[in-house]
C-alpha cells in the first residue's frame, strides 16, 4: 500500500523551514476536520456531500505524495456523484493511514 510522505512538501519548501512547518501545520488542522466531515455525509447517505469532501481531500494525497490515491479519489468522487459507496471501505482505509501519519509529525 503507498505510504505518505513528505517529498512533495520539502521539494516545495526547499530549504526553508518555516514554510515546510506551517504547510504541515495546515494539513494538520485541516485533514480531521474534512475526515470527519467525509465519515458524517457517508454515513449519512449525503453523497453529494461525500463526493465534494473526497475533492477536497484528494488534494491533499497529492500534497503527501501518494499519486495512487489521488487517482483512486478521482474516481470515488465520480461514483459518488453517480450514488455508489463499494470504494468507501478502501477509502476509508487511506484516510485512517493519513491520520496516523499526520500523528507523527
Amino acid at each position: 500500500m503507498e505510504q505518505p510522505n513528505l517529498r512533495y512538501i520539502k521539494e516545495l519548501s526547499g530549504d526553508d523551514i518555516e514554510f515546510e512547518q506551517k504547510f504541515i501545520s495546515i494539513l494538520k488542522d485541516e485533514f480531521p476536520v474534512e475526515f470527519a466531515s467525509y465519515k458524517e455525509h457517508i454515513d449519512g447517505k449525503d453523497n453529494l456531500e461525500a463526493a465534494d469532501v473526497v475533492h477536497k481531500l484528494k488534494h491533499k494525497f497529492n500534497i503527501l505524495s501518494m499519486e495512487e490515491a489521488y487517482r483512486y479519489a478521482v474516481t470515488f468522487e465520480e461514483q459518488l456523484r453517480d450514488g455508489k459507496t463499494d470504494m468507501d471501505q478502501d477509502f476509508r482505509h487511506t484516510l485512517i493511514n493519513i491520520e496516523a501519519f499526520l500523528k507523527t509529525l
